[in-house]
């Protein structure tokens, strides 16, 4: 490097072989008086101060998130401690809970029982007190700050229409959050007062070394990089200190990008610019830089990097290109953190924050190892991945399911890979199913069923739905698994009452939520007394997904605690095409590459038979027997992995179905349906407990379907046609809201639009002090993930 610095120096001229960098004029004796005088106004010397002036600022805002987080996970813990106390000191003095209650037996009909209570003693005795780690200023001021960012900004719509010949498409643009919009726009006027403010913007003529306010920019814009990269990572430090997950953080992360390129043309243009007000300064600035034929050069190396990550990143090119984004973002973003150590030359402190972007990149990597489920040579899945089975639900959805070592928390989501069906593409998935023993897999003790569901589109999701039309539902596939990651910051076990929306396919985020939470309350180790669901769906066959969920869910929580509302938005069921699929046939390209990814996937599995048998040879210890006996279980073992039917449904009936005056609460989960497979294919039905397709009136009159029956008072289940009114539904659960309540909501943009504004106003009840309430928190999940 000593060599490279001098042969450097040796290409100027004598009177600027004192040049120390190439953005400052050294003053001698022969210098203008200006250049004396600009070197006093804005010292190159000190121009490092603007990249630390980025630090400080996103240090701060990093500390204040932490200790929020940190403030929420003590309240949370202080909250189910202080409760699991109260219970372990009521059980000891209170009767019985009223599932072992018997009635009086001479009547059979009184409410008495043999273990009379209180009066107005209901089934949790065990009433909810304010914690002392709770601090009533500080809720406040909390539920003051989420009254602004929870209100969802207006959606900007573009209507259907034609201007001549051009014809243009109704789109909705979306804007972020108003906190990220908060934070986005601090920073940007934090970095834009630190660039315009000081005096000077310029010097009086180039001749007199680069801009101020070129430089100004261009610290900061190399300061920012440490936490773009940071921010980017799946698994990162600032996910471990705040708890929020990198699907979050991925939107700070291309905001950020967007203000990094804001002052890197904010540094790009005064260079161009300032010659034209001094045209004599030009030739004498050149001249310091000798040997390069285009003094711009590696600037222009760096911005055009930047520029094709900012542009292709924007929605409306990455939804449509998402395959090419994902291919192309990383290897670009490499480029373009090598040109800008070319072009910073290690002037003042720049690459002391390109190492660092560089550092964070490989650690984060490096962590990510911990992450994958191949990659780990003490499991069975070390190089191969798991076995996966593939099963066609209702409504065109797919569920993979996925025997694993992996443990992960409800909510979390994974990335899955399958060589099989597509060798490159690596899509994420929220995990639906509870990892628990409750929930045992058919593997062994150690492994736990990861049951991925989804909808399928275009790419990825679109070719595991082929795949398993083509090749039947008892064809296995390897499964790479990149995760866990994500989930909810906070425990829902903390909250008195707890609210769940989901939309549509949305309900994957709910599902193992809903599941863990019931878990915890049947153990005594949840704060929860209400817990209210509300799922819509188009069509009454969606609830086939999770009918087994919902069953547990039903039979197993607590009395007159969990309460659902499914609304079944479509009037008509859902006719396919001839194959019932709309699979399209397949072309010789398609052939070529289904034939490789299978010879893949093959490989894969020889070398996981390989490993089984050599496994069972070791087992059985030179006993052929015994060793025949452990290969049969193993044949059944895999063979039991995929027990899955394509289901078959007729179409609608002629006509609507009329019910009677006083009977539109329709029971729930009474499903009755016929394998495509069965012998009788022609007595086949598929009976959901819903009334055939309604008519307008029946329709018209839903918004009143919520009103409650007797029958669905007492059970909580309720099923109607309609669209939910979720402002008219929030009024009503607050009455019943507990000290902290928390609403989760996972669906289309419209859902979560509702239920914020309602939310965000909520917030006043906090802010009064109103039933005491001291916390209403609301988590909103993506719809696509």
């Amino acid at each position: 490097m000593p060599s490279l610095r001098y042969s450097f120096a040796d290409l100027l001229d004598t009177p600027t072989q004192t040049l120390a960098k190439r953005i400052k004029i050294p003053v001698t004796a022969t210098s203008p008086p200006g250049l004396a005088a600009a070197e006093q106004q804005d010292p190159w010397t000190k121009s490092g101060k603007y990249a630390l002036g980025w630090v400080y600022f996103s240090i701060i805002l990093l500390i204040l998130t932490c200790a929020i987080h940190c403030y929420h996970w003590w309240t949370d813990k202080i909250t189910r401690a202080e409760y699991k106390e109260e219970v372990a000191k009521s059980s000891k003095t209170s009767s019985p809970d009223p599932d072992y209650e018997l009635s009086n037996l001479p009547t059979n009909c009184s409410s008495r029982k043999f273990f009379p209570r209180i009066e107005n003693d209901s089934v949790h005795s065990v009433e909810a007190v304010t914690s002392f780690a709770s601090f009533g200023p500080l809720n406040k001021l909390i539920a003051l700050v989420r009254w602004g960012v929870y209100r969802p900004l207006p959606v900007l719509q573009i209507r259907k229409r034609a201007i001549g010949s051009l014809r243009i498409r109704r789109r909705e643009f979306s804007f972020p959050s108003l906190g990220t919009v908060f934070i986005v726009t601090a920073a940007l006027a934090f970095v834009a007062c630190y660039c315009f403010i000081p005096n000077p913007l310029y010097y009086a003529s180039i001749q007199f070394g680069s801009p101020p306010v070129a430089i100004r920019a261009g610290m900061l814009a190399v300061a920012m990089m440490p936490w773009i990269v940071a921010l980017s990572m799946k698994a990162n430090l600032i996910t471990m200190l705040t708890g929020i997950g990198h699907e979050r953080l991925n939107v700070l992360h291309r905001w950020a990008a967007y203000v990094c390129l804001f002052l890197s043309l904010v540094h790009t243009i005064p260079f161009y610019v300032t010659p034209i007000w001094d045209q004599g300064g030009l030739v004498i600035f050149k001249s310091y830089f000798k040997g390069q034929t285009y003094i711009y050069g590696t600037g222009v190396a760096a911005l055009v990097p930047l520029l094709v990550l900012c542009i292709h990143s924007l929605p409306i090119l990455r939804s449509k290109m998402y395959e090419l984004f994902v291919a192309l973002h990383v290897p670009i973003s490499i480029v373009y953190l090598a040109m800008l150590f070319w072009h910073c030359h290690n002037y003042l402190t720049s690459w002391n924050y390109l190492a660092a972007t560089a550092g964070i990149w490989f650690v984060s990597y490096c962590i990510r190892l911990f992450y994958l489920n191949w990659a780990n040579p003490r499991r069975m899945s070390w190089l191969i991945g798991e076995e996966a089975a593939v099963t066609i639900l209702p409504e065109n959805a797919v569920k993979v399911t996925i025997p694993t070592q992996v443990k992960w928390s409800p909510g979390q989501y994974v990335y899955l890979r399958m060589p099989g069906i597509s060798i490159f593409e690596n899509h994420p998935f929220t995990i639906a199913s509870l990892c628990s023993e409750d929930f045992p897999s058919d593997y062994g003790e150690q492994y736990r069923d990861m049951t991925l569901v989804f909808r399928p589109f275009g790419g990825f999701t679109r070719k595991v739905l082929n795949a398993a039309v083509e090749k039947g539902p008892y064809k296995t596939y390897r499964a790479f698994i990149d995760g866990p990651y994500g989930g909810m910051q906070r425990d829902l076990a903390s909250f008195e009452t707890v609210v769940l929306f989901a939309g549509g396919s949305g309900i994957t985020a709910i599902v193992s939520q809903l599941l863990d939470l019931i878990k915890k309350m049947r153990d005594g180790k949840a704060v929860t007394k209400q817990v209210h669901v509300v799922w819509a769906l188009k069509r009454p066959e969606t609830m086939e997904w999770f009918k087994e969920e919902l069953r547990i869910c039903r039979e197993f929580a607590p009395p007159e605690t969990v309460h659902c509302q499914f609304f079944i938005t479509a009037a008509k069921r859902h006719v396919g095409p001839v194959n019932g699929l709309g699979i399209c046939p397949p072309s010789p390209a398609r052939i070529v590459t289904d034939m490789v990814h299978g010879k893949i996937n093959s490989a894969f599995q020889g070398v996981a038979e390989k490993r089984n048998s050599a496994l069972i040879r070791e087992e059985a210890g030179g006993d052929i027997e015994k060793e025949m006996e452990l290969r049969r279980e193993n044949e059944d073992n895999v063979s039991a992995l995929p027990q899955q039917t394509t289901l078959r449904f007729p179409p609608p009936p002629a006509k609507a179905h009329t019910r009677k005056p006083g009977k539109l609460t329709i029971p729930p989960l009474h499903t009755n349906f016929q394998p495509q497979n069965a012998g009788n294919e022609a007595g086949s039905s598929f009976d959901v407990g819903f009334p055939s397709t309604p008519t307008m009136l029946q329709k018209n009159l839903m918004r009143f379907a919520f009103l409650p029956s007797v029958a669905t008072k007492k059970e909580g289940w309720r099923t109607e046609y309609g669209r939910p009114d979720i402002p008219f539904m929030l009024r009503g659960f607050e009455r019943e809201f507990g000290k902290r309540t928390c609403v989760f909501v996972c669906g289309p943009p419209s859902m979560r639009r509702d239920v914020q504004m309602c939310v965000a106003g909520m917030q006043k009840a906090v802010m009064t002090g109103e039933k005491g309430r001291e916390e209403i928190y609301l988590h909103t999940e993506n719809y696509a993930i």
